[in-house]
């Protein structure tokens, strides 16, 4: 089985030629970062890759930004050139143990394959672009894209010139001189995001989104409840997307969530694919597959995995006894499942997975006045405060970014005293940092500035109710759009190159063309425009009781008994679990008050007696009047009130 998409990108960019104007070979490697991280969308098989490297490259030579991307390039030529002198060494050596081990790791791994499941991943097609189109029908046969300084997205007839996200727009003008730019308009795109998640959560209530326009869904359950194969049920699905909301998607029906992910991508725009559930499918699919087409590998370890002869998921087996040696354990790992398609096949809504960090960062025009960076430091810290409070944390490490006029990144960080969400706080934990670089960078001027909070405390109220074993309180509509969380993953499985607010918003024609977002980094999203936007989640909405289970609409919610307490809960494996742990704590301090009464007892009847009865040695009345003093308060009847404390 073969992939759709584009040609080879070294194809694209030889890395070893010398192209027409000039320039020498290094330069090449150069060209082929430069066409960005989107250049696997969907929608440019067809395009000359080489010719928009080499617009590109002339559009932005003699620029910060250029001077930058060169810098890095060479930084990674030199990596390589360390790489492939270690795999030169690699190669006198006997590596028969680490053969050996590479081969039980895919025996281990084979073990976790899990086959019994219909995992799809949905992707709205061009989403901002085809939103647009609905206000402006005149516009489908045009190239036009959604952006400012740079593209968010682009329609397909754009992306036949070369046209993609994340590139500046500018040289989207070069390659193509009659796009039409259109604004932004946020409000739009999240309303009609919002009707898009109404259908997907009548085939799984508990779909993951992972951006604003793509999520996952599990069918499993629903295919069997209603007897429909996979791809009828997901073609169904589209169906009634595009009835509703007059935009279409595309879908990849798989295994897990890796392999729909890649499957997603192939039958662009409005199609679908289905990856048979099947090892032998898998691994034929996965042997001719670019590794580039994999989720979270990007343009560096594309690079470096080509320069040792892995150009293929088919080509990791070939040289695994070396992959460990050369990339470390975790990308070793990574690989060796990128071989075999594995991937995880739970699917669980944003708001369930547990949040690591709460940041947000802005982009502006060069800045080096010191009243100005205080400024921006400070709404800095209040849009953090405002993110804090959604996500209901509070952080114990304060970190700042910031990136100069030469593209350079430099990050500080410190640890509060405290745990710190407050503006105030965020403000004035960070502006010794950001003093400090100023001392440092005599004249500093700055591009970008972002807050980043870490090592999260939760601040959310516990619920009383839960913890007694009762039915938990239910969360308003109104508090749970106040929740957003982001899945995060190992391997960077959702780090994909989605439709977003880029990381630079400039004028068109500005000198330096904007630098695109880096391929391992997410940023949470927020209200403002000028912040990256696009990877918000919000809560799934609740589908209407006859859509989850339309073939019996009148059956009651069913409840299980718990063995622990015998109270009725919520039919939920996850919430059953979490019930009776709770049920566990809880006899556990049954059993605790129950001893420690057990041996208060004796002293409590002591204290029952008077004093003036003359019962109870002269030593006992000694040890209750030194302890009445030990414990701060004279000595007294205990409060009747304690004796009615218990539980359950």
């Amino acid at each position: 089985m073969t992939t759709e998409g584009q040609s080879n990108p070294n194809e694209a960019a030889p890395i070893n030629d010398t192209d027409g104007h000039g320039a020498t070979a290094e330069h090449a490697s150069l060209k082929y970062s430069l066409l960005g991280p989107s250049l696997t969308k969907a929608g440019q098989d067809s395009v000359d890759q080489s010719k928009v490297s080499e617009i590109i490259y002339n559009a932005s030579k003699g620029s910060k930004f250029f001077n930058r991307e060169e810098v890095k390039d060479k930084i990674l030529t030199a990596k390589i050139d360390q790489i492939l002198a270690k795999k030169h060494h690699l190669e006198t050596l006997d590596l028969s143990r680490e053969l050996r081990d590479a081969d039980y790791l895919i025996v281990q791994l084979e073990l976790s394959r899990d086959l019994t499941q219909h995992i799809v991943h949905i992707d709205c097609d061009a989403f901002y672009a085809a939103v647009e189109q609905l206000d402006r029908p005149e516009l489908e046969d045009l190239p036009f894209a959604v952006g400012g300084g740079v593209l968010t997205t682009c329609n397909y007839v754009a992306r036949k010139y070369g046209c993609r996200s994340g590139m500046a727009g500018f040289v989207a003008k070069k390659l193509c001189p009659d796009l039409v730019m259109l604004p932004l308009n946020f409000d739009k795109y999240n309303a009609k995001a919002a009707e898009v998640r109404e259908v997907l959560a009548e085939y799984d209530p508990r779909f993951e989104s992972a951006s604003i326009d793509e999520a996952y869904l599990n069918i499993t359950e629903y295919c069997s409840g209603h007897n429909m194969d996979p791809a009828e049920a997901v073609e169904k699905m589209r169906r009634e997307i595009h009835e509703r909301t007059h935009i279409t998607v595309s879908a990849g029906i798989a295994a897990n969530a890796k392999l729909a992910k890649i499957c997603s991508n192939m039958n662009k725009p409005n199609g679908q694919f289905v990856l048979p559930r099947e090892r032998d499918a898998i691994m034929t699919f996965m042997r001719d597959l670019p590794c580039r087409k994999v989720n979270g590998v990007g343009r560096v370890l594309e690079r470096e995995l080509a320069s040792v002869g892995v150009k293929t998921c088919g080509d990791i087996y070939a040289q695994r006894q070396y992959l460990s040696r050369l990339f470390g354990e975790k990308a070793y790992y990574f690989l060796m499942q990128c071989y075999l398609g594995l991937g995880r096949t739970n699917v669980q809504p944003a708001e369930d997975y547990e949040r690591k960090s709460v940041g947000t960062e802005s982009t502006f025009r060069d800045m080096s006045d010191p009243t100005q960076l205080r400024e921006k430091l400070r709404s800095t810290a209040e849009e953090l405060e405002k993110d804090m409070r959604r996500a209901e944390c509070k952080g114990r490490t304060l970190c700042l970014k910031v990136k100069l006029h030469t593209y350079e990144v430099l990050t500080r960080q410190v640890t509060p005293p405290k745990a710190v969400h407050l503006a105030d706080d965020l403000y004035n934990y960070s502006l010794p940092m950001l003093a400090k670089l100023e001392q440092e960078i005599p004249g500093m001027k700055l591009r970008l500035m972002g807050l980043r909070c870490t090592h999260l405390v939760s601040t959310k109220k516990p619920d009383t109710l839960a913890f007694f074993g009762l039915k938990p309180r239910r969360s308003t509509s109104g508090d749970s759009l106040e929740q957003q969380r982001k899945p995060a993953d190992a391997n960077g499985d959702d780090s994909g190159e989605w439709e977003q607010w880029p990381e630079e918003m400039l004028l068109d024609g500005h000198a330096d063309p904007p630098e695109e977002p880096e391929e391992e980094e997410e940023a949470d999203g927020s209200s403002s425009p000028f912040r990256r936007h696009g990877k918000e989640i919000l809560p799934n909405p609740t589908p209407k009781k006859d859509e989850i289970a339309p073939m019996d609409p009148e059956k009651d919610e069913e409840w299980w008994d718990c063995p622990i307490c015998s109270r009725p809960q919520v039919a939920d494996e996850r919430q059953f679990n979490e019930h009776i742990d709770l049920c566990l704590s809880r006899q556990t301090i049954r059993e605790t008050i129950k001893v420690h009464q057990q041996e208060a007892a004796p002293f409590a009847q002591q204290q029952q007696q008077p004093l003036s009865s003359g019962k109870g040695t002269p030593e006992m009345k000694k040890a209750k009047q030194d302890n009445s003093k030990k414990r701060g308060r004279p000595a007294a009847a205990p409060d009747p009130k304690q004796k009615r404390l218990c539980f359950g």
